[in-house]
Protein backbone atom coordinates (compact mmCIF):
# COMPACT_ATOMS: atom_id res chain seq x y z
CA UNK A 1 0.00 0.00 0.00
CA UNK A 2 1.38 3.35 -0.78
CA UNK A 3 1.74 6.39 1.56
CA UNK A 4 -0.90 8.35 -0.18
CA UNK A 5 -3.84 5.20 -0.24
CA UNK A 6 -3.07 4.58 3.43
CA UNK A 7 -3.60 8.41 4.29
CA UNK A 8 -6.30 8.38 2.08
CA UNK A 9 -8.02 5.50 4.00
CA UNK A 10 -6.86 7.28 7.22
CA UNK A 11 -9.21 10.40 6.48
CA UNK A 12 -12.10 8.14 5.02
CA UNK A 13 -12.22 6.49 8.45
CA UNK A 14 -11.73 9.65 10.27
CA UNK A 15 -14.53 11.25 8.58
CA UNK A 16 -17.18 7.92 9.14
CA UNK A 17 -16.35 8.69 12.79
CA UNK A 18 -16.89 11.52 13.27
CA UNK A 19 -20.19 11.14 11.27
CA UNK A 20 -20.97 8.22 13.59
CA UNK A 21 -20.15 9.81 16.46
CA UNK A 22 -22.31 12.92 16.22
CA UNK A 23 -25.08 10.34 14.85
CA UNK A 24 -24.57 8.62 18.37
CA UNK A 25 -24.82 12.04 20.13
CA UNK A 26 -27.75 12.97 18.73
CA UNK A 27 -26.05 15.79 16.32
CA UNK A 28 -27.84 15.00 13.71
CA UNK A 29 -27.10 18.27 11.19
CA UNK A 30 -23.52 17.49 12.03
CA UNK A 31 -23.96 13.46 11.26
CA UNK A 32 -25.36 14.77 7.65
CA UNK A 33 -22.77 16.74 6.52
CA UNK A 34 -19.92 14.63 7.39
CA UNK A 35 -22.00 11.32 5.79
CA UNK A 36 -22.41 13.53 2.62
CA UNK A 37 -19.36 14.90 2.52
CA UNK A 38 -17.64 11.57 3.00
CA UNK A 39 -20.10 9.97 0.25
CA UNK A 40 -19.36 12.64 -1.67
CA UNK A 41 -15.11 11.40 -1.66
CA UNK A 42 -16.06 7.95 -2.02
CA UNK A 43 -17.95 8.45 -5.34
CA UNK A 44 -15.06 10.17 -6.63
CA UNK A 45 -13.00 7.75 -5.83
CA UNK A 46 -15.35 4.78 -6.86
CA UNK A 47 -15.77 6.61 -10.52
CA UNK A 48 -12.35 7.62 -11.15
CA UNK A 49 -10.69 6.70 -14.47
CA UNK A 50 -7.23 8.04 -13.07
CA UNK A 51 -4.48 4.71 -14.00
CA UNK A 52 -2.63 5.21 -10.31
CA UNK A 53 -5.20 4.24 -8.08
CA UNK A 54 -4.42 0.92 -6.13
CA UNK A 55 -8.40 -0.30 -6.30
CA UNK A 56 -9.32 -2.84 -8.39
CA UNK A 57 -13.06 -2.28 -10.06
CA UNK A 58 -14.57 -4.43 -7.78
CA UNK A 59 -12.83 -2.36 -4.67
CA UNK A 60 -14.29 0.58 -6.22
CA UNK A 61 -17.67 -1.01 -6.45
CA UNK A 62 -18.02 -1.73 -2.89
CA UNK A 63 -16.56 1.94 -1.77
CA UNK A 64 -19.59 3.29 -4.11
CA UNK A 65 -21.84 1.08 -2.24
CA UNK A 66 -20.86 2.70 1.27
CA UNK A 67 -21.65 6.03 -0.13
CA UNK A 68 -24.26 4.91 -0.89
CA UNK A 69 -25.28 3.39 2.38
CA UNK A 70 -24.06 6.57 3.70
CA UNK A 71 -26.46 8.58 1.52
CA UNK A 72 -29.20 6.31 2.86
CA UNK A 73 -28.78 6.86 6.85
CA UNK A 74 -28.42 10.98 6.03
CA UNK A 75 -31.72 10.47 3.80
CA UNK A 76 -32.96 8.58 7.50
CA UNK A 77 -31.51 11.05 9.60
CA UNK A 78 -33.79 13.65 7.70
CA UNK A 79 -36.93 11.88 7.43
CA UNK A 80 -39.81 12.01 9.29
CA UNK A 81 -40.99 8.40 9.60
CA UNK A 82 -40.78 7.14 13.20
CA UNK A 83 -38.99 3.88 11.56
CA UNK A 84 -35.51 4.68 10.84
CA UNK A 85 -35.07 2.72 7.09
CA UNK A 86 -31.31 2.54 7.57
CA UNK A 87 -29.75 1.88 10.91
CA UNK A 88 -26.76 3.64 12.64
CA UNK A 89 -25.56 -0.07 13.56
CA UNK A 90 -26.69 -1.10 10.23
CA UNK A 91 -24.10 1.60 9.48
CA UNK A 92 -21.30 0.74 11.91
CA UNK A 93 -21.01 -2.87 9.89
CA UNK A 94 -19.29 -0.69 7.12
CA UNK A 95 -16.59 0.47 9.46
CA UNK A 96 -14.37 -2.13 8.88
CA UNK A 97 -14.98 -2.97 5.24
CA UNK A 98 -13.85 0.47 4.75
CA UNK A 99 -10.54 0.60 6.66
CA UNK A 100 -9.83 -3.03 5.13
CA UNK A 101 -11.16 -1.93 1.32
CA UNK A 102 -7.51 -3.76 -0.25
CA UNK A 103 -8.14 -7.16 2.11
CA UNK A 104 -12.06 -7.28 1.71
CA UNK A 105 -13.54 -9.83 -0.25
CA UNK A 106 -16.29 -10.90 1.26
CA UNK A 107 -20.26 -10.49 0.05
CA UNK A 108 -21.61 -6.96 0.74
CA UNK A 109 -23.78 -6.99 3.44
CA UNK A 110 -26.33 -4.78 2.52
CA UNK A 111 -28.31 -5.21 -0.75
CA UNK A 112 -27.45 -1.69 -3.02
CA UNK A 113 -25.93 -0.50 -5.40
CA UNK A 114 -23.40 2.43 -6.18
CA UNK A 115 -25.41 5.50 -7.60
CA UNK A 116 -23.81 7.09 -10.60
CA UNK A 117 -24.35 10.40 -9.31
CA UNK A 118 -22.40 13.53 -11.09
CA UNK A 119 -19.82 14.63 -9.03
CA UNK A 120 -20.59 17.02 -6.40
CA UNK A 121 -18.11 19.00 -4.44
CA UNK A 122 -18.11 19.25 -0.92
CA UNK A 123 -18.09 22.56 0.98
CA UNK A 124 -15.02 24.51 0.39
CA UNK A 125 -13.63 22.05 -2.30
CA UNK A 126 -14.44 24.35 -4.85
CA UNK A 127 -12.62 27.11 -3.89
CA UNK A 128 -9.73 24.92 -4.76
CA UNK A 129 -10.56 24.73 -8.30
CA UNK A 130 -9.93 27.09 -10.97
CA UNK A 131 -12.67 29.90 -11.15
CA UNK A 132 -14.02 30.35 -14.83
CA UNK A 133 -15.56 33.75 -16.23
CA UNK A 134 -19.24 33.50 -17.11
CA UNK A 135 -17.77 34.38 -20.90
CA UNK A 136 -15.95 31.08 -20.68
CA UNK A 137 -19.03 28.96 -19.55
CA UNK A 138 -20.83 29.82 -22.64
CA UNK A 139 -22.18 26.93 -25.03
CA UNK A 140 -22.06 24.48 -22.38
CA UNK A 141 -25.78 23.98 -22.63
CA UNK A 142 -26.39 25.52 -26.07
CA UNK A 143 -28.98 23.52 -28.12
CA UNK A 144 -30.61 21.81 -25.03
CA UNK A 145 -34.68 21.52 -25.13
CA UNK A 146 -36.58 24.15 -22.44
CA UNK A 147 -37.58 21.35 -20.70
CA UNK A 148 -35.38 19.46 -18.14
CA UNK A 149 -36.35 15.72 -19.15
CA UNK A 150 -34.76 13.91 -16.59
CA UNK A 151 -36.51 15.38 -13.07
CA UNK A 152 -34.23 14.55 -9.95
CA UNK A 153 -36.18 14.46 -6.30
CA UNK A 154 -33.98 16.68 -4.76
CA UNK A 155 -34.03 16.50 -0.53
CA UNK A 156 -36.91 18.56 0.19
CA UNK A 157 -38.48 18.22 3.99
CA UNK A 158 -41.86 18.58 5.15
CA UNK A 159 -43.15 20.99 7.53
CA UNK A 160 -42.62 20.70 10.53
CA UNK A 161 -45.90 20.09 12.92
CA UNK A 162 -47.10 23.44 14.09
CA UNK A 163 -46.59 24.83 17.97
CA UNK A 164 -48.97 27.45 19.81
CA UNK A 165 -47.51 30.41 19.25
CA UNK A 166 -44.69 29.75 17.09
CA UNK A 167 -44.52 30.62 13.39
CA UNK A 168 -43.58 28.23 10.28
CA UNK A 169 -41.98 29.88 7.12
CA UNK A 170 -42.51 28.52 3.65
CA UNK A 171 -40.16 29.41 1.03
CA UNK A 172 -41.32 28.86 -2.47
CA UNK A 173 -38.68 29.56 -5.13
CA UNK A 174 -40.30 30.84 -8.86
CA UNK A 175 -37.28 31.32 -10.55
CA UNK A 176 -33.85 33.28 -10.95
CA UNK A 177 -32.92 35.64 -13.83
CA UNK A 178 -29.35 34.52 -15.13
CA UNK A 179 -28.07 36.00 -18.39
CA UNK A 180 -27.24 32.64 -19.74
CA UNK A 181 -30.12 30.42 -18.06
CA UNK A 182 -30.79 28.22 -21.03
CA UNK A 183 -27.14 26.77 -20.96
CA UNK A 184 -27.23 26.30 -17.59
CA UNK A 185 -27.33 21.87 -17.20
CA UNK A 186 -29.28 20.00 -14.22
CA UNK A 187 -29.41 23.62 -12.49
CA UNK A 188 -31.56 23.21 -8.62
CA UNK A 189 -30.70 25.26 -5.63
CA UNK A 190 -29.37 24.01 -2.29
CA UNK A 191 -31.19 25.98 0.96
CA UNK A 192 -29.40 26.54 4.02
CA UNK A 193 -29.54 28.55 7.23
CA UNK A 194 -26.51 29.70 8.88
CA UNK A 195 -25.65 31.61 11.94
CA UNK A 196 -23.20 34.50 11.40
CA UNK A 197 -20.02 32.02 12.31
CA UNK A 198 -21.67 29.65 8.69
CA UNK A 199 -22.64 27.46 10.82
CA UNK A 200 -25.82 25.18 10.16
CA UNK A 201 -29.22 25.48 12.08
CA UNK A 202 -31.36 23.02 9.97
CA UNK A 203 -30.83 20.23 7.37
CA UNK A 204 -29.61 21.25 4.39
CA UNK A 205 -32.13 21.04 1.43
CA UNK A 206 -32.09 20.47 -2.35
CA UNK A 207 -34.53 21.48 -4.66
CA UNK A 208 -35.46 19.22 -7.89
CA UNK A 209 -33.71 19.82 -10.86
CA UNK A 210 -35.63 23.03 -12.58
CA UNK A 211 -38.91 22.95 -14.61
CA UNK A 212 -37.90 24.93 -17.29
CA UNK A 213 -36.07 27.46 -18.32
CA UNK A 214 -37.39 30.52 -20.56
CA UNK A 215 -35.37 33.23 -22.12
CA UNK A 216 -33.14 34.93 -19.01
CA UNK A 217 -34.86 32.93 -16.51
CA UNK A 218 -34.55 29.18 -14.81
CA UNK A 219 -38.18 28.48 -13.16
CA UNK A 220 -38.08 26.17 -10.43
CA UNK A 221 -41.78 26.88 -8.61
CA UNK A 222 -41.12 24.54 -5.79
CA UNK A 223 -41.99 25.41 -1.75
CA UNK A 224 -39.01 25.19 0.76
CA UNK A 225 -40.67 23.91 4.43
CA UNK A 226 -38.19 26.06 6.83
CA UNK A 227 -37.21 23.39 9.31
CA UNK A 228 -36.85 25.85 12.15
CA UNK A 229 -40.10 28.30 13.68
CA UNK A 230 -38.84 31.64 13.17
CA UNK A 231 -38.84 32.12 16.89
CA UNK A 232 -36.38 30.16 17.26
CA UNK A 233 -33.60 31.32 14.70
CA UNK A 234 -30.57 32.38 16.24
CA UNK A 235 -30.10 35.94 16.02
CA UNK A 236 -28.01 37.27 12.57
CA UNK A 237 -29.04 33.86 10.78
CA UNK A 238 -29.78 34.18 7.31
CA UNK A 239 -31.41 31.73 4.56
CA UNK A 240 -28.92 30.65 1.74
CA UNK A 241 -29.96 30.07 -1.62
CA UNK A 242 -26.96 28.54 -3.53
CA UNK A 243 -27.84 28.09 -7.35
CA UNK A 244 -25.92 24.97 -9.11
CA UNK A 245 -25.36 23.01 -12.35
CA UNK A 246 -23.47 20.76 -14.19
CA UNK A 247 -19.99 21.34 -15.93
CA UNK A 248 -19.91 18.36 -18.59
CA UNK A 249 -16.52 19.17 -19.38
CA UNK A 250 -14.96 19.08 -16.17
CA UNK A 251 -17.36 16.54 -14.88
CA UNK A 252 -18.90 18.27 -11.72
CA UNK A 253 -21.19 19.84 -10.12
CA UNK A 254 -20.29 23.31 -9.55
CA UNK A 255 -21.78 26.61 -7.31
CA UNK A 256 -22.72 29.28 -10.04
CA UNK A 257 -24.14 32.20 -7.67
CA UNK A 258 -25.78 32.44 -4.45
CA UNK A 259 -28.17 34.69 -2.68
CA UNK A 260 -29.34 35.10 0.97
CA UNK A 261 -32.42 36.30 3.14
CA UNK A 262 -31.67 37.57 6.46
CA UNK A 263 -34.30 37.75 9.41
CA UNK A 264 -35.72 41.03 8.58
CA UNK A 265 -36.94 40.31 5.19
CA UNK A 266 -38.72 37.63 6.66
CA UNK A 267 -42.63 38.90 6.15
CA UNK A 268 -45.18 37.31 3.99
CA UNK A 269 -45.76 38.15 0.16
CA UNK A 270 -43.11 38.33 -2.99
CA UNK A 271 -39.81 39.29 -2.60
CA UNK A 272 -36.75 39.53 -5.01
CA UNK A 273 -33.04 38.91 -3.75
CA UNK A 274 -29.65 40.12 -5.18
CA UNK A 275 -27.00 37.46 -6.65
CA UNK A 276 -23.77 37.02 -5.65
CA UNK A 277 -20.50 35.62 -6.89
CA UNK A 278 -19.14 32.36 -5.63
CA UNK A 279 -17.76 30.84 -3.80
CA UNK A 280 -20.73 30.98 -0.78
CA UNK A 281 -19.37 33.20 1.77
CA UNK A 282 -21.97 32.27 4.62
CA UNK A 283 -20.27 34.33 7.09
CA UNK A 284 -21.30 37.56 4.77
CA UNK A 285 -18.28 39.56 4.91
CA UNK A 286 -16.64 39.35 1.32
CA UNK A 287 -19.68 39.73 -0.75
CA UNK A 288 -19.29 40.94 -4.65
CA UNK A 289 -22.72 41.03 -6.77
CA UNK A 290 -22.38 38.77 -9.54
CA UNK A 291 -23.71 41.57 -12.09
CA UNK A 292 -25.49 44.69 -12.52
CA UNK A 293 -27.70 43.81 -14.83
CA UNK A 294 -31.16 43.56 -12.85
CA UNK A 295 -31.41 39.41 -12.58
CA UNK A 296 -32.50 38.33 -9.29
CA UNK A 297 -33.73 35.25 -7.14
CA UNK A 298 -37.59 35.97 -7.26
CA UNK A 299 -38.98 34.30 -3.70
CA UNK A 300 -42.55 33.99 -2.05
CA UNK A 301 -42.87 33.18 1.68
CA UNK A 302 -46.01 32.24 3.64
CA UNK A 303 -46.20 32.33 6.84
CA UNK A 304 -47.87 29.85 9.32
CA UNK A 305 -48.98 30.66 12.94
CA UNK A 306 -51.18 28.88 15.49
Amino acid sequence: MSEVTRSLLQRWGASFRRGADFDSWGQLVEAIDEYQILARHLQKEAQAQHNNSEFTEEQKKTIGKIATCLELRSAALQSTQSQEEFKLEDLKKLEPILKNILTYNKEFPFDVQPVPLRRILAPGEEENLEFEEDEEEGGAGAGSPDAFPARVPGTLLPRLPSEPGMTLLTIRIEKIGLKDAGQCIDPYITVSVKDLNGIDLTPVQDTPVASRKEDTYVHFNVDIELQKHVEKLTKGAAIFFEFKHYKPKKRFTSTKCFAFMEMDEIKPGPIVIELYKKPTDFKRKKLQLLTKKPLYLHLHQTLHKE
